[in-house]
């Protein structure tokens, strides 16, 4: 979860539910900025326990540059639907089959980014067909599963779920801090809103969180699979990030040959802690590589 999700989108954003072969799925979908000639078509996937809302920031700077971005809330996170007890349509291999119907329902082929887990669920999607994409960009998610200390950390939030309501874990986690993938409301920062935050929790299906969760803890290294893919890459971070260490992500990005940003001032959530300078990198590698002059057909 980005600790400092803004739940307010711009004005002249549109939220909704795409309509896609795979159900539909809560969006938030902001336009271009008015005289400003359109560059392409953004599809942005929040991470473990996050949202759409964790995208708010880059709408504006983004739609300034010339892109359309359309925020998604997978399958059973926030204000999208999904059982509340079924982990089988979690599978990585269903949500990538997700992300596929939501790039279809656009019309378009998409710069596609993911934060964290959702980087992971886009690594998936692309693997299993890269046709829809224009480039792939890694935000601080990293090759394989993530660290021993968040790996605990998750596991205890896991055992909370089996015996506990998620308003009960959401009070824990209060007293005693979640994992950094997990978030919670940190009061030095102006932007959140705890009972929003608190609204999102209670959204997200529990068995959502305990497949997604353990894929956090198991996920293997398909980097050299995703190298063969025939996209551009991008990995972006802040300058720390206990989830998957920086020299880890910097690794990653040589062996896919990717543009490397490091976000200075950011930590696991650069797309909120320092939205400005992580919109300008998007859209200058973005920039580098526009989509084709024919329209997309599937």
């Amino acid at each position: 979860m980005s600790r400092n999700a803004a739940f307010s989108p711009p004005p002249d954003a549109r939220a909704y539910r795409l309509r896609t072969a795979r159900g539909e799925f809560a969006v938030v979908d902001s336009p271009v900025a008015d005289g400003v000639a359109p560059r392409g078509v953004v599809m942005m996937l929040p991470g473990f326990t996050g949202s759409k809302e964790d995208f708010t920031l880059l709408h504006r700077p983004l739609g300034a540059r010339g892109y359309r971005t359309v925020a998604v809330d997978g399958r059973g996170q926030f204000e999208s639907d999904g059982p509340e007890h079924d982990e089988s349509v979690y599978a990585r291999s269903e949500l990538a089959r997700d992300v596929l119907a939501q790039a279809a329902a656009l019309g378009t082929r998409v710069h596609l980014v993911g934060h964290s887990l959702g980087g992971q669920i886009a690594r998936a999607a692309v693997l299993l067909d890269a046709a829809p994409f224009l480039s792939l960009t890694l935000m601080s998610s990293g090759p394989a599963r993530i660290s021993e200390s968040q790996r605990q950390r998750v596991k205890l939030l896991r055992d909370a779920l089996d015996t506990m309501t998620m308003a009960e874990v959401w009070e824990v986690m209060q007293a005693m801090g979640p994992p950094e993938e997990a978030g919670a409301p940190d009061p030095s920062r102006g932007r959140e809103d705890p009972e929003r935050l608190r609204e999102r929790w209670l959204g997200t299906r529990p068995a959502q969180l305990l497949a997604t969760g353990r894929q956090l803890c198991t996920e293997p290294d398909r980097v050299a699979e995703l190298a063969a893919a025939p996209l551009p890459f991008h990995v972006l971070s802040g300058a720390f990030d206990d989830t998957w260490p920086v020299p880890l992500l910097d690794e990653m990005a040589l062996r896919l040959n990717a543009r490397r940003t490091v976000v200075a001032g950011a930590e696991h959530s650069p797309n909120t802690d320092q939205p400005l300078p992580t919109a300008r990198a998007l859209a200058d590698f973005w920039d580098d590589h526009p989509a084709p002059p024919r329209p997309y057909v599937r």
